[in-house]
């Protein structure tokens, strides 16, 4: 843990400063050993140089095992490709210039597909996530001068007010218990005339009949570990029907839809294997999850009407997204 991170921590439950205390016979300069609030009444490890204010295991696990597995897949310094700088620089709208140097938040980071274009603008990145996903953002970007780890919670951020220039949520909140918390959360640590950019999966009549809201009541409560077997024992199979009935004339597009797997033949670039990971990752992200609340324009416009963010913007950009400023 780097002590310039230290700096702009904040104990969550009290928002005291903390201190860092090592453990006893640990040489290393940060990375292991608790953070202390001022009063002394709680106290956070410090594992391989994250800070983790969360429990152990926690409604995220499922996410922290995917990225932990399959941690560079949707890297796009991993796949040769711009998908995630595509993704990111169309939701957010921002400049590479305006983040050089910038402090910049990366919530639900999971293993830093987002976070990658982040570090290479040149920004301060902390990448934030609930789940054991944060080892595998620190392997992926390990001893990156601008990067900084933290495992926490999005309901109590670990941050000072008013800190981040910048902060984004790519993913995530319809992920989250309650995604209004969620993202009401998210503008109390960044700066005045700071930029914020959300998005969430669209809430519709044609979204609401995907194949994945009406398994999920049964895959949910499956294990992880055993859902993740199966979907890689039968996402080949799935994948191959669901691209087979795509080609079909008129409704093959449309039919498509009824085969739980994701398929992004004719929508990304990518090569045989990488098209196989990527359905397995997020077939796996539709079916395991403990939540999943899509929004719609409606909402999250009042949403961030709520938060007091100005020059709001409402678009389609992979997902529905919702950008603005303090």
């Amino acid at each position: 843990m780097k002590l310039e991170l230290l700096e702009i921590l904040r104990c969550p439950k009290s928002n005291q400063l903390l201190s860092f205390v090592q453990k006893e016979n640990i040489t290393q300069d940060l990375d292991s050993g608790f953070l202390v609030s001022q009063d002394n009444n709680y106290k956070y490890s410090v594992v391989s140089g994250i800070p983790r204010f969360v429990l152990e295991n926690n409604y995220a696990d499922s996410f922290g095992m995917q990225w932990n597995l399959y941690a560079k897949t949707q890297l796009d310094s991993h796949t040769g490709l711009n998908i995630s700088a595509n993704r990111f620089w169309k939701a957010t709208g921002w400049s590479k210039n305006e983040l050089k140097n910038k402090w910049v938040l990366d919530v639900g980071c999971g293993s830093g597909r987002f976070a990658e274009i982040a570090l290479n603008a040149g920004a301060k990145v902390v990448a934030l996530d609930y789940s054991s996903a944060v080892d595998a953002c620190k392997r992926n970007f390990l001893n990156h001068p601008n990067l900084y780890v933290v495992q926490g919670d999005i309901y109590e951020l670990p941050f000072d007010l008013d800190t981040f220039s910048y902060v984004y949520s790519l993913g995530v909140l319809q992920h989250t218990p309650d995604p209004k918390s969620a993202f009401m959360a998210l503008p109390l640590v960044l700066k005045k005339e700071g930029k914020i950019c959300v998005d969430y999966y669209e809430k519709s009549l044609k979204s609401m009949l995907l194949p994945k809201y009406w398994l999920r009541p049964i895959t949910k409560r499956i294990p992880n570990q055993k859902l993740f077997s199966f979907l890689k024992k039968t996402t080949p199979f799935l994948l191959y029907c669901s691209v087979l009935i795509s080609k079909l004339p008129l409704i093959g597009n449309t039919l498509k839809r009824v085969v739980p797997v994701a398929n992004y033949h004719g929508i990304l670039p990518l090569n045989t294997q990488q098209h196989l990971e990527w359905s397995l990752l997020d077939t796996f992200d539709w079916l395991s999850p403990e939540h999943d609340h899509p929004q719609t324009s409606k909402t999250i416009r009042q949403w961030m009407n709520d938060a007091n963010i100005r020059d709001i913007e409402i678009l389609k950009a992979g997902h529905l997204v919702s950008r603005g400023k303090k």
